[in-house]
């Protein structure tokens, strides 16, 4: 089989690096392009026609489903690439031949490009579905698991595994290609983005405020205003974080209505 057209289509660039880092070791794999976001990617596909896609679901202004909507024939073969496990079932509805949870496992990542080659060298669309119904069903039994297995973060430290509920989560901040997990007393680095880690959190507990910080909610003493007319919250460990801009409306709505807004300076 010739060479494939593969389009990495998420709106991190740190994510799509990754992925094309990955993508430069398959040698069959003979054309990548990216995408931020849905608009970038349907055009691309109209003017190019990739063989495969891989797809992003949660992105800013449309998500992943939504540019699959609005495809016309010959479609891509469509791998996943997210963070969000609840939305796996859906993936299978639409048709994708493989479903990838960030961050990222190489043997994974090749499993799944494996099939997507398979899949793109026949245009049996029915018997690709066919022989996906057994992971389909695991998928199934995953997503019934989930809300007794999501409330805690697996963190490798010197060798071993260690569980992190995230009822002692106070605050997570961005270092470079990992995150900072600050829990009473001690942190963790831990190899996610902080976008993918953001996903996997209850938004009812926690709240992004800048683009390197995700805080819980309750930890939130008061907002106060910083000279350049922007945001500091206050936490109650007494640390002082600035809000980014276009974080800062979410923010105040979130807390203004909110007893964990013990007091806001406006």
């Amino acid at each position: 089989m010739s060479g494939l057209f593969v389009l990495v289509v998420d709106d991190e660039p740190l994510a799509r690096r990754r992925l094309i880092r990955m993508l430069a070791k398959l040698d069959w794999v003979t054309r990548v392009e990216q995408a931020g976001n849905v608009d970038e990617a349907h055009l691309i596909i109209r003017a190019s026609q990739p063989d495969i896609l891989l797809l992003d679901i949660q992105m800013p202004g449309a998500s992943g489903f939504d540019l699959l909507e609005h495809l016309e024939p010959p479609m891509p073969v469509v791998v996943f690439v997210t963070a969000f496990d609840h939305h796996a079932l859906r993936a299978f509805e639409a048709n994708a031949v493989d479903y990838l949870t960030k961050p990222i496992e190489p043997g994974r990542f090749n499993l799944a490009m494996h099939r997507a080659r398979t899949a793109a060298s026949s245009h049996q669309q029915a018997e690709r579905m066919s022989e996906m119904q057994g992971t389909i069903a695991a998928l199934r039994r995953t997503l019934h698991e989930q809300p007794r297995l999501s409330g805690c973060i697996w963190v490798k430290v010197r060798g071993e595994h260690v569980r992190i509920p995230h009822a002692d989560i106070q605050r997570i901040q961005a270092e470079r290609d990992f995150v900072r997990i600050h829990v009473s007393g001690c942190s963790y680095l831990h190899h996610e983005t902080l976008s993918a880690l953001e996903g996997r959190l209850d938004p009812e507990v926690f709240i992004r405020i800048h683009r390197s910080s995700i805080v819980r909610c309750d930890a939130i003493l008061r907002l106060k205003l910083a000279q350049s007319a922007g945001l500091i919250a206050v936490l109650s460990e007494g640390l002082e974080i600035r809000v980014g801009r276009t974080f800062a409306p979410s923010l105040r709505k979130r807390l203004l209505g909110s007893s964990a807004a013990g007091g806001v300076i406006n």
